[in-house]
């Protein structure tokens, strides 16, 4: 059974191309409000799901904020095969920015992995609003990821990296 997000409740949650903007533990700047840090975040359900979740090809959608796991689990398939070859926490890291240099596409834009997952942005202001969204989450998973990664020592983690062969969904990461 696929884990699902525990964000269920968008009462007051603002949304942009259908996906709840969620609140992170951050310390990026971006359109994401502030969540208290000892709570968890999607971005920590995100992670640790991942093992679990990249096992299913199917993944039946009950919230809003499953999009954004869905997305985030793609988006840390990606990160895994981009930190492959990286034999260094140093490495891993100029590999995970460059990673986060790279265009964020939206819904409608090629390059959006998962099109009808989100609807496509009604403006320019929206879609904006969302590259802006993906972006602080992506740089946000991608710090976090790093921690689990790579050990204290710099050398990386064979139980996550072994991941990076995994197909989520039927689809190949880049």
């Amino acid at each position: 059974m696929v884990y699902h997000s525990s964000f269920v409740d968008e009462e007051g949650i603002r949304k942009a191309c259908g996906c709840p903007l969620l609140p992170l533990k951050s310390h990026i700047k971006g359109p994401a409000p502030v969540s208290d840090q000892d709570r968890t975040d999607i971005v920590d359900e995100a992670i640790t799901f991942f093992r679990a979740n990249v096992f299913f090809k199917n993944f039946d959608i009950k919230s809003p904020a499953d999009k954004l796991l869905i997305y985030l689990t793609f988006y840390i398939n990606v990160a895994l095969k981009r930190l492959e070859g990286c034999r260094t926490l140093a490495e891993g890291t100029k590999a995970i920015i460059n990673l986060g240099l790279e265009k964020v596409p939206v819904p409608g834009e090629s390059g959006f992995p998962f099109p009808g997952l989100f609807v496509s942005p009604e403006s320019q202001k929206e879609a904006e609003l969302f590259r802006n969204y993906l972006k602080q989450i992506r740089e946000e998973t991608s710090g976090r990821l790093l921690s689990v990664a790579y050990r204290h020592n710099g050398t990386p983690n064979k139980w996550w990296l072994a991941f990076a062969k995994r197909k989520f969904v039927n689809v190949i990461a880049l």
